[in-house]
């Protein structure tokens, strides 16, 4: 068992008080952060002292992957941690963006590569769905409405300047018409804010009025205040805008368009940093490439858990090989960490977990504090008052 130091990502969007608070520190902090990070991603591998001496948790799994992944894992993921945990802690608005699925990013980072020009669009080769835990309440926007709803959405507005969105809504089908739509947005929005700003401002007039898609539109009117002229936000109210409440998990597919507006949650998705963004951003946005990703059909699910028989611990199953998460209430008595084998990252929200293995060996966690299990570390038992999440792999690597 390794206490692990998370790496902070200091985005602009991010809270000055939310992970600050988490660790204990001094708020607000000096600059806005974003994401704590608890993985072995090389963009911000978490550190770790082992053998007495200051490491990252990607170095540990490199010298030694079937040790510390267990020989199934390690052979399956090519030796690497196949899953990255996060504390998200949105204060703005995120990207509108979308994650390619595996072949997806494979194929475009080996042409990548292939060209030779250095960093392109795409990270790594690795997919990037995602689960969301919210322990506060989390705004988001993800997938798309049904395309009667998109045409209500955008008829609502009362505007002219919508036409060209609603006659390509009303003229396709389905599917195909959404993606048209949101092309159409998109590459006739840029450079021309006048259409952008007729929208924002019928979006605060429709926000006053109490009907199905006023917090929607409020939603337009705020995230114009940090990004104001962006296409991105004419683009938004083809999403489904809903809020989470807390302990409320959202599975997030590849191909599935979605924007993260506002809360701070617990984050769990396959090892990669591959973001394709269309809007509300100042990063390098790409929409062709995020039109050919972008699956109008994903359908972007709550996350019912499952009870793990004779356990306190509900798991929250994706879909995906990558990983899966587990969250234990603690009462004071031993409980098994689930899973007992394979590579695991522990997390501490609040109060105090004290995890304990077969031999006695005992690490401590309070709020915000995390640790790495490896496949070696088996059969071990946390025992306190806090919540503790942790992270393992998901479904169907022992049946490959």
């Amino acid at each position: 068992m390794d206490l692990i130091r998370p790496i902070i990502k200091p985005y602009a969007w991010g809270s000055r008080e939310a992970l600050a608070r988490l660790q204990g520190r001094s708020v607000p902090s000096a600059g806005p952060e974003a994401e704590l990070w608890m993985g072995a991603h090389p963009a911000g591998p978490a550190g770790l002292t082992r053998d007495g001496r200051a490491t990252t948790l990607h170095e540990v799994i490199a010298a030694a992957p079937e040790r510390e992944l267990g020989g199934e894992c390690a052979r399956w993921f090519g030796g690497r941690l196949p899953f990255l945990l996060k504390v998200l802690a949105a204060e703005q608005p995120l990207s509108i963006q979308v994650h390619p699925d595996r072949e997806q990013a494979r194929t475009a980072f080996a042409a990548q590569l292939a060209v030779g020009t250095g960093p392109g669009t795409y990270a790594d080769d690795w997919p990037k769905p995602e689960l969301l835990y919210a322990l506060t309440r989390f705004e988001v926007l993800a997938g798309f409405r049904e395309r009667d709803e998109a045409v209500a959405v955008f008829d609502g507005l009362g505007l002219a300047d919508v036409r060209p969105v609603t006659d390509v809504l009303r003229a396709g089908d389905g599917a195909t018409a959404l993606t048209e739509a949101l092309r159409t947005v998109l590459e006739t929005g840029h450079g021309d804010s006048g259409p952008v700003a007729a929208v924002v401002a019928a979006c605060e007039r429709r926000a006053r009025v109490p009907g199905p898609y006023a917090a929607a539109y409020d939603a337009v009117v705020r995230m114009a205040g940090h990004h104001p002229g962006d296409p991105g936000l004419v683009a938004s109210l083809l999403m489904r805008h809903r809020v989470l409440e807390p302990g409320t998990a959202l599975f997030m597919p590849a191909g599935g368009l979605h924007a993260y507006l506002k809360g701070v949650g617990v984050e769990l998705m396959a090892a990669s940093d591959n973001v394709l963004r269309a809007g509300l951003t100042t990063k390098e946005v790409n929409i062709p490439e995020l039109l050919r990703v972008t699956d109008p059909s994903v359908r972007v699910p709550v996350v019912r858990p499952s009870g793990v028989p004779g356990l306190r611990t509900r798991a929250y199953a994706c879909p995906v090989e990558e990983f899966a998460l587990y969250r234990t209430e603690l009462d004071g008595s031993p409980e098994p960490v689930v899973p007992s084998s394979g590579p695991r990252i522990a997390l501490c929200v609040d109060g105090s977990a004290l995890l304990r293995g077969p031999e006695g060996d005992e690490l401590s966690l309070g709020p915000g504090e995390s640790c790495f299990l490896s496949d070696s570390d088996r059969d071990v038992t946390a025992q306190g008052d806090g919540t503790l999440f942790v992270a393992g792999t998901g479904a169907g690597i022992a049946r490959r």
